[in-house]
């Protein structure tokens, strides 16, 4: 990724509707295709499964179903029909930090080009009602300015009051972003290589700690060279306190950061409804505090990515939202109407092409923030032990793409943990489950998502199928500390 961090391959997504393209003026002979038609073609066939344990550890790799993506360049070849197929029942999502990207749908083909006539004489009948629209008010203006001149001796209209004063209240979008940009910083990381790229973080205490995703950080994580720069300018080095590759969060820390330092809000997640609204902060394509609006689209939305090493993917039970997010915005607040911090901006699911030559994605309304009760809590312990403390059950699942559930896979030596709280339960593999608490459990990610969302010593209750049956047991869940 150019601005932050590569992440795992998804499906195609629909592209952009086809944009008609002029043909020559003049007609092809009979029997021929007309100059400049390119035959018409076929577009290619674009995107296995693996077992994913809950303490992180992939039994066969990444590149599962749902893999989100921090920024994508696929591109598909033309297809004839448009507009494409509706998306699946279960979607794949989207990284809106900086990594690959990914979507639904199939692709389409160019159209044959329309008659030269066409759009060169639209555009011409709009220059030519300009010109006259020019002229008629041109005739109009003087005269009435001659009458005037006549009546009164001026040309001259003044105001009878002037605009006043622009009052920018608290609750309004100018009004949260007036307060929280001074809060919020653009990171480079800058990897030994000489590798970089660009994400967001924001004030979490007064002793200078930055929260942000562990993509943006991930490079510069063994010896890179790390800053953060505030909007006034004001540009500091940092260092990474601590990094968390499932939750995708990391704390870095200000060298000689500054007394006077506000940390942002912190909000409650939990509390969140659908359709609140929403303002995002980031540096989307290196464009530093850039603010956006949205809303809540959704919740608990299970969201797989990578943070482009390939060592590990990250799950979250994200918060959607549609305000703009794009590859630089990875790591920023998303706010609530209030200021409050609500989330992490991370994904975002794109279309896989970037347009205008770019070959990098952007937005398409279908942002994913990490919910700020889990990133507070995770950013606690990095800063206390400058490790990740994760919940577990203590088994692996099948990442199969499925709508069933999530099962307990029979893959590895220890698929059920032994002593763990799972076997405690009597969980044996082949089961099913499908429930956690009153959450319906549709895959093996969108468990382990929700299992993050919880802390080690919670007690949950499992629902779970085995046999055709439906079975249901309580247990506490284990922890495990660090990534490895």
């Amino acid at each position: 990724m150019s601005t932050e961090n590569e992440g795992t391959a998804v499906p195609p997504a629909p592209s952009a509707p086809p944009v008609p393209v002029d043909a020559p003026a003049a007609p092809a002979p009979q029997g021929q295709p007309p100059q400049g038609q390119a035959p018409q073609g076929q577009a290619p066939q674009g995107p296995g499964p693996y077992a994913q344990d809950f303490q992180g550890q992939s039994a066969h790799g990444q590149g599962a179903p749902g893999d989100a993506a921090h920024h994508g360049v696929s591109s598909s070849a033309p297809d004839p029909s448009w507009p494409p197929p509706p998306p699946p029942a279960s979607p794949s999502y989207g990284d809106g930090g900086s990594g690959s990207g990914g979507g639904w749908g199939s692709s389409y083909q160019q159209p044959a080009p329309k008659s030269g006539r066409g759009r060169g004489g639209l555009v011409a009948a709009i220059l030519v009602a300009a010109l006259a629209a020019g002229g008629l008010g041109g005739g109009l203006g003087y005269t009435l300015a001659k009458n005037n001149d006549e009546n009164s001796g001026s040309t001259t209209v003044s105001a009878s009051t002037s605009g006043g004063d622009v009052k920018r209240d608290p609750g309004t979008v100018a009004g949260v972003a007036a307060k929280a940009l001074p809060s919020t910083v653009t990171i480079e990381a800058e990897s030994n290589s000489g590798e970089g790229g660009t994400g967001t973080g924001f004030v979490f205490d007064r002793q200078g700690h930055i929260v942000t995703n562990n993509h943006v950080v991930a490079g510069a994580v063994d010896g890179g060279k790390l800053t953060a720069t505030f909007p006034s300018g004001k540009k500091y080095d940092a260092e990474v306190v601590g990094h968390a590759r499932g939750y995708d969060v990391a704390v870095i820390k200000l060298k000689s950061a500054p007394d006077d330092l506000k940390p942002l809000t912190l909000g409650d997640s939990d509390k969140v409804a659908v359709g609140d609204a929403t303002i995002a902060i980031g540096a989307p394509f290196g464009l530093s505090d850039t603010v956006t609006t949205g809303i809540i689209s959704a919740k608990n939305r299970p969201v797989a990515s990578s943070d482009g090493t390939g060592s590990q993917a990250s799950y979250m039970s994200a918060l959607q939202t549609d305000a703009s997010i794009n590859p630089g915005n990875s790591g920023g607040p998303l706010l609530d109407a209030q200021g409050n911090v609500i989330g992490i901006n991370s994904a975002i699911q794109s279309t896989g092409n970037g347009g205008f030559g770019t070959g990098q994605s952007g937005s398409i309304g279908l942002g994913f923030a990490i919910p700020i009760n889990q990133a507070e809590y995770v950013a606690q312990e990095l800063i206390k032990t400058g490790k990740p403390v994760y919940a577990k059950i203590g088994a692996s699942v099948s990442l199969d793409d499925s709508s069933d559930g999530a099962q307990i896979t029979d893959q590895g030596a220890t698929p059920v943990e032994p002593g763990g709280p799972a076997a405690k339960a009597g969980l044996k593999p082949g089961d099913v489950i499908t429930k956690l608490d009153d959450r319906v459990i549709d895959s093996g990610p969108t468990l382990i998502g929700e299992i993050w969302t919880h802390k080690p010593g919670d007690k949950v209750t499992i629902t779970y199928e085995r046999g055709g049956k439906e079975h249901t047991v309580d247990l506490t869940l284990g922890s495990r500390i660090g990534d490895n």
